[in-house]
């Protein structure tokens, strides 16, 4: 049978890996497609790193359009990055009718629908297993494996850099700032680490996983996002004696009133396995009607196991090539005319648990004030730990765990505590789950 021919756009750390991973197991890729998957095309701007590493088995060009426009292309991989000359070298493909396989996550959460929409119109595939997880089978999960369930919630870990750190923060006992450096030392961040501290990155990969497990449109703009460059030492230390790790997390839910959508730091009991994954690894919670907890767990980035996604959707699209545009399985698990039009929840109508923390003054009647405040935001006290003050210290540390609360309350209860004279410096807010 025909060969299927593949235009490679970007051979750097992620397209290097594919390059590698597609003639390594050239074999046992035909077997498992039906015909040989090769790569034919590469288009890079370091076209002498490209040669380098093709050594005369591809055509180089540093014009991207020579590839996505070429005749003898039928699937196009996408591994540049970025919003702008990625989404316009992605639809020139689909407008050529190519089908297109893509890692890039941040194109996708902003301009998705339009892709998809495009895609569709063509009668081509768009494929993105390596999107979000890196080597992590988790696209094809929600879109296949738990096609039966009503999923009801996803908790993940999708950044490793922000995971590292929130490790070496906790078996250390690093600063923020020392526990990054750690990171840019290992070339886990990057010199400007804004997307993944600041959770820019893990709400891209949210957002699509969102709109795979409810049917709804990409909306990374609804999502509300928080990073981990503000968490404490101390923060991580009382988490832990409460029997609290603290994670950022991914979460997205379907409650009553519409879909939560959000990124930031938060307690999760230590007994619970996504508590427990550490360094750069990542792990994905998804709750089924059916099938209950499912976890995903493996390297969420890196050159190997990246490339293992990506070529992974280079044979589903091959297996798929043939097939009758209307049987296969959509992009966004499913029918593009049954997406659901539920909305996306502020922040504030969010409900949940909380870590709350505050220095006060020694003092009798402050704990009082306080827990009265609490009382009138209707927030009720799970667990509390008011910490002995230090020698010939006049302020102590109390940190309290709340039953579920809407978040507008806890919002108001931490303004009016914050006034209160015998409080300094405001209140720490962390979000718990306890991902039952």
């Amino acid at each position: 049978m025909k060969p299927i021919n593949v235009g490679l756009l970007g051979i750097g750390t992620v397209g290097g890996g594919t390059w590698d991973v597609l003639n390594r197991n050239a074999g046992e890729i035909e077997r498992r497609a039906g015909r040989a998957i090769r790569i034919t095309r590469v288009a890079d701007k370091a076209i002498e790193h490209a040669r380098s590493v093709v050594k005369g088995r591809a055509r180089v060009t540093s014009d991207a359009h020579e590839v996505t426009r070429a005749r003898d292309i039928d699937i196009v991989v996408e591994l540049i990055g970025g919003y702008t000359v990625a989404k316009d070298l992605v639809l020139d493909a689909i407008r050529h009718g190519k089908h297109v396989v893509t890692a890039n996550k941040a194109l996708l959460a902003t301009h998705g629908n339009e892709i998809f929409a495009a895609a569709q119109k063509k009668d081509v595939m768009v494929a993105f297993e390596a999107a979000v997880g890196g080597g992590i089978p988790i696209i094809k999960a929600l879109r296949e494996g738990l096609s039966a369930n009503r999923i009801e919630w996803i908790a993940g870990i999708i950044n490793g850099t922000s995971n590292f750190i929130l490790s070496e923060m906790r078996d250390k006992g690093l600063a923020f700032s020392a526990a990054l450096k750690e990171a840019q030392k290992r070339g886990y961040a990057e010199a400007d680490p804004t997307f993944d501290i600041e959770g820019v990155d893990a709400a891209h990969k949210l957002t699509i996983l969102s709109a795979l497990a409810f049917g709804i449109p990409m909306q990374f703009k609804r999502a509300y996002t928080e990073g981990i460059s503000k968490l404490t030492r101390e923060d991580i230390a009382y988490a832990g004696e409460l029997g609290y790790r603290i994670k950022l997390l991914g979460i997205t839910k379907r409650t009553k009133k519409g879909v939560e959508l959000r990124v930031h730091p938060t307690l999760v009991p230590e007994k619970r396995l996504i508590a427990n994954v550490e360094g750069v690894m990542n792990a994905i919670l998804v709750k089924g009607d059916a099938v209950g907890p499912t976890l995903y767990y493996g390297a969420g980035a890196g050159s190997q196991p990246t490339a293992s996604a990506v070529v992974a959707d280079l044979v589903d699209v091959t297996r798929l090539i043939t097939a009758d545009p209307e049987h296969r399985v959509p992009h966004l698990a499913f029918q593009p005319d049954r997406l659901s039009d539920e909305p996306i929840l502020s922040i504030e109508a969010v409900e949940t648990c909380y870590y709350l923390r505050m220095r006060v003054a020694d003092r009798p009647g402050v704990l009082a004030d306080v827990t009265r405040i609490l009382a009138d935001s209707k927030i009720s006290i799970d667990a509390m730990v008011q910490k002995e003050p230090g020698e010939g210290a006049k302020r102590v540390d109390i940190v309290m765990l709340t039953h579920l609360a809407l978040e507008r309350n806890v919002n108001a209860a931490m303004a009016r505590i914050a006034k209160l004279p015998a409080v300094a410096g405001g209140v720490t807010r962390i979000r718990l789950e306890q991902l039952l």
